[in-house]
């Protein structure tokens, strides 16, 4: 069966334009690209010296189960270069993410209308509605997409935050800046 799921992409090391637009041409043999969103450029959060990211959010429609597309996700960062800390607990896997530059991010954010909860996978991503950075791109895509716990579209959940720190550069399509 089908699902439709969306993805939060960043990158802040190297062509960040490259490393994204290569995640998104590999998540084609995961499922079907429904829609990509605008490049943002978006400040680092918690770890702040190192440099901007870019980010966009991608619709995949994919007969992949949760785990399943965990693991085409990971094996798509670490076949662009991305590299994990070498622990598998939470705390690695925070220290994973918020400590330093990647070429390549890719969050499972929202996996249909389920509730995931893995030991690696919390599906919606439960830091997703604090995020401008995952909520700007995702709401020009799928603005009305409701939140399943918080029962909020993208679009307000991403009206409910600052707007500091967020800039659109362009559509995924390859306009120049």
């Amino acid at each position: 069966m089908k699902k439709l799921v969306y993805l939060s992409l960043g990158s802040n090391l190297g062509d960040r334009r490259a490393n994204l637009e290569a995640a998104v041409d590999r998540l084609r043999a995961v499922g079907t690209v429904q829609a990509v969103s605008s490049f943002y450029e978006t400040d680092p959060l918690e770890f702040t010296a190192q440099p901007k990211f870019l980010n966009i959010a991608v619709g995949l429609e994919t007969e992949k189960m949760p785990r399943q597309l965990l693991a085409a996700t990971q094996a798509i960062e670490q076949a662009l270069g991305r590299k994990r800390a070498r622990g598998n607990t939470a705390a690695d896997r925070v220290a994973d993410r918020t400590k330093g530059p990647r070429t390549i991010d890719i969050d499972i954010v929202l996996f249909g209308k389920s509730l995931i909860n893995l030991p690696r996978l919390t599906v919606p991503h439960p830091a997703m509605h604090e995020r401008r950075f995952v909520l700007e791109p995702l709401a020009e895509i799928a603005p009305e997409v409701r939140h399943p716990v918080l029962k909020r579209t993208m679009r307000e959940l991403r009206d409910a935050l600052p707007a500091a720190g967020v800039r659109k550069l362009q559509d995924a399509k390859g306009a120049s800046d």
